[in-house]
């Protein structure tokens, strides 16, 4: 009995925390009572996790704005002002003069403007693929943000769950503990009254296994109060905050539970890691389209203005002479921009491949293993269910048993060890039974999360 409790109350406790079976009728002014949904809505708000997945959402978002604003102009101006050297008209005709040197005191000053713009017409893939990468790369994120829900959902349930369960044995201890304080007060007066059937022997033998069962009690106590501490650290609420759960006993679920196949079915539907290797083989492949884009060249409409202004420089006037201090001129051509390397880009192309194929492997792990995932918490929930049937006749039998044995031992009839093994018996049913139906829980949670039902009553 004692490794019973010990493995439920202590080991048990600090991974299934929340969901009390015996809050309080009515609490306590200012004191926060939750029920399930209501813990799952609060752990999400709090949670850091789906912040971060925000931020990824977000910063992929920015991908897919940078990969569309490459499809509209891009204008680039350059200004500069300096020295320049003065010059005159006269030094170029009727003959161009080659003797003029400039000096530092001959020296003017000049500004300029420059100004290009280049208006992609087609890419061969680039912008577009580069867009739709962006695009699946979003729903990736978003799928992860969904996974990392359910998991915080998975969490909660376990510490809500196993909160309730803690506190269902400490009820069983607390039971057998007044059981035997009944015990032990009619084996005193039958031992005051001189009766044969007890003797000192018999009260020893009630005190030690009552302080087995003090013991026992202080363990639950613990556990209870390290889950409902666990919860609180999901819920993002300080250790001292005033907290308890409004949920009733632990008892089964009423609902019909599907067929394997129609969990593996729904689970292809509604898996958010399903989701993401979908749209992330969807990206890859369109970043693998987009590297070998840099195959072949872009065909773009340029424009250019160009204005400089100098002081003391004649305007030259002429389309086979440019003046760089003093001119304006401008124009637009259609373009064509083709970088060759040798063997950087088919690099490029085969590093996405590769990235491509790692996913085609992962879908290949997921098609195969999630299933078989699902069909353990399958297997899980048809054994805690029957286990839960056996256990409840168990439990009742040694309940019968132990109100016999305490019946015989008050009409002096009947050994106190009677009292002992049956008190043991109902105790470890009664736990196993709490035990089975917390296992059932857990694994319909654990099922749910298998097969990406949404966090809240099916909703997102």
């Amino acid at each position: 009995m004692k490794s019973l409790f010990t493995s439920f109350l202590i080991t048990g406790m600090l991974f299934g925390p929340l969901s009390s079976s015996h809050a309080a009728e009515e609490a306590p002014q200012g004191k926060l009572v939750l029920g399930l949904n209501d813990c799952i809505r609060m752990a999400l708000k709090a949670a850091p996790e789906l912040g971060e997945a925000q931020a990824d959402i977000e910063q992929t978002a920015s991908k897919l704005d940078e990969a569309k604003s490459y499809r509209y102009p891009q204008v680039e101006v350059m200004s500069l002002f300096g020295p320049a050297p003065q010059a005159r008209a006269q030094d170029i005709t009727p003959t161009i003069a080659t003797d003029r040197s400039t000096r530092l005191s001959k020296l003017t000053w000049f500004t300029s403007a420059d100004a290009t713009l280049i208006q992609p017409l087609y890419t061969f893939g680039k912008i577009s693929e580069n867009m739709k990468a962006a695009t699946h790369g979003i729903e990736v994120d978003r799928s992860r943000k969904e996974q990392r829900a359910n998991e915080i959902t998975l969490k909660v349930r376990e510490y809500y769950y196993g909160l309730m369960l803690a506190r269902e044995l400490k009820e069983v201890v607390l039971e057998v503990q007044e059981d035997l304080a009944s015990a032990r007060k009619k084996a005193q007066k039958l031992l005051d009254d001189g009766s044969e059937s007890v003797d000192q022997i018999d009260i020893y033998k009630l005190d030690a296994f009552s302080g087995e069962v003090a013991k026992l009690l202080e363990e639950a106590r613990k556990g209870e109060k390290l889950a409902l501490a666990a919860l609180k650290t999901r819920l993002g609420l300080p250790a001292a905050a005033p907290l308890d759960i409004g949920s009733e006993r632990l008892t089964m679920d009423e609902e019909a539970v599907p067929s394997y196949d129609a969990f593996v079915d729904r689970a292809r539907l509604r898996r958010p890691e399903f989701r993401q290797i979908a749209e992330g083989i969807k990206a890859r492949a369109a970043l693998v389209e987009a590297a070998k884009a840099n195959y072949y060249p872009d065909v773009f409409l340029g424009g250019l203005v160009s204005w400089a202004y100098a002081d003391d420089r004649d305007r030259i006037n002429n389309p086979y002479i440019t003046d760089q201090y003093k001119h304006f001129y401008g124009g637009a051509a259609l373009g064509l921009r083709w970088k060759l390397d040798f063997g950087i880009t088919g690099a490029k192309v085969a590093g996405e491949q590769a990235q491509y194929n790692r996913l085609l492997s992962t879908k290949e792990f997921a098609d195969a293993n999630i299933p078989l995932q699902i069909k353990k918490f399958y297997l899980d929930l048809k054994e805690a269910e029957q286990s839960v049937t056996a256990t409840q006749s168990a439990y009742s039998n040694g309940k019968k048993w132990a109100v016999a044995a305490l019946a015989n031992f008050d009409f002096g009839v009947g050994p106190a060890k009677e009292i002992f093994d049956a008190l043991q018996a109902y105790a470890r049913m009664r736990a196993a039974y709490f035990q089975s139906i917390y296992n059932y829980k857990i694994a319909r949670a654990n099922l749910d999360y298998a097969v990406g039902e949404a966090p809240l009553d099916g909703a997102k």
